[in-house]
């Protein structure tokens, strides 16, 4: 499981966990936990959903000052009794924003709250899309196809067959709530007549029902920024849910995950590789090419004498940064000698040959007398 108990435990920090180890657990899950990586698992997609529910809150200050507040069961209740919209569809994974409950649950705790429904703004919404690295090296241009709510294009989102604007309702005079005093306590309850909108129609449009809005799929072109990496977010404002009669739409929130490459490993903007060399080239020396992450190869030379696990740096051939793309990391070459096999009748005489020829000098593992004091000295190091 990706943790129990509250947010913090899910993504593996302690409560005095700075912002940066908060990303750097919340990327860490992440990338443990895809669902594409983990197609085997059928709980997996579960806890990535927990990963990113627990992330969203606790990089929030706002969010998380609240949450560390009122306490997880509490901030869970608050969410679900709001109506949360979410939902999946194509791989899509969406969820609507909470602050309307908070202000309507603890508006008084925190020293305010409102007067009223002040608001028909719609949801936020999120959509969760999977890059190569070479996408994310480059920077792409990617269309994505978002179900949401937009304006009705009949009655122009006012909800109204005439066009015209709706009415304030009489009932509770815009607010969405009516009071009622009972004894020492004043109670508040959702307006009965325009069921908290504050808004009332009397001739609704016929395409939209009155809402303003209908349900459909929209297309997108989203710009990702070179040097994105899993756990980045992009926000573009106004794409999200359509606002109720005419009120001012949500923002789309655009999280990146990166796929597994089959030849780089990353960490933050650096990269690392394994090349395989020939026993030959590693004993007597030679140039070798190593593939790079933007497409070409590049030279390394080899000196004689080259072990497995010997490493090079190559400098500025990593990734780039996301705010300074003319900054890139660096690649890591580690070298893997390769033993000869299917050897024919000459090259195995061959190799007879040499090994009568060698000595300790050649051999270096074979030096004080046949111990491995020289391996040890090197794992040490």
């Amino acid at each position: 499981m990706a943790g129990g108990g509250d947010y913090y435990s899910t993504l593996g920090v302690t409560r005095s966990a700075s912002a940066d180890e908060i990303k750097k657990a919340y990327r860490r899950k992440a990338r443990q936990l895809h669902p594409d990586q983990n197609k085997d698992n059928p709980s997996a997609e579960a806890e990535f959903k927990q990963v990113n529910e627990a992330y969203d809150v606790l990089k929030d200050q706002e969010k998380k000052s609240l949450y560390d507040r009122v306490g997880h069961e509490t901030y869970k209740s608050a969410a679900a009794s709001g109506g949360a919209q979410g939902f999946s569809q194509h791989g899509a994974q969406f969820s609507s924003g909470f602050t309307d409950v908070f202000e309507d649950l603890f508006g008084d705790i925190m020293g305010g709250g409102r007067r009223g429904r002040t608001s028909n703004r719609g949801s936020d919404l999120r959509f969760d899309v999977t890059l190569d690295l070479e996408d994310a090296y480059a920077g792409v241009r990617k269309r994505i196809s978002v179900p949401t709510s937009i304006t009705c294009d009949s009655c122009h989102g006012h909800g109204t067959s005439s066009g015209a604007s709706p009415q304030v309702c009489p009932t509770c005079s815009g607010a969405g709530k009516v009071r009622a005093q009972q004894g020492f306590f004043a109670i508040e309850r959702t307006c009965h007549t325009c069921g908290g909108s504050g808004q009332i129609i009397s001739d609704p449009c016929r395409i939209c029902n009155g809402a303003g809005r209908l349900n459909r799929e929209r297309k997108l072109d989203v710009d990702i920024p070179a040097g994105v990496e899993t756990g980045s977010r992009i926000r573009l404002s106004g794409k999200g849910q359509a606002g109720l009669r005419g009120g001012e739409a949500g923002d789309l929130y655009v999280f990146v995950n990166i796929r597994e490459h089959e030849i780089f490993l990353r960490d933050g903007q650096n990269l690392a590789c394994t090349i395989p060399v020939s026993m030959t080239v590693a004993a007597l020396g030679g140039d070798v090419e190593v593939p790079t992450i933007s497409g070409g190869r590049s030279k390394i030379k080899v000196p004689a004498g080259s072990q497995s696990g010997k490493r090079f740096r190559m400098s500025g051939k990593g990734m780039p940064s996301i705010r300074n793309i003319r900054n890139n990391g660096d690649l890591y070459v580690e070298l893997f000698v390769e033993t000869p096999s299917n050897l024919s009748d000459e090259q195995k005489e061959l190799l007879r040959k040499f090994e009568e020829l060698s000595n300790a000098k050649t051999q270096r593992r074979q030096r004080s007398g046949g111990t491995f004091k020289g391996f040890w000295e090197d794992i040490k190091s």
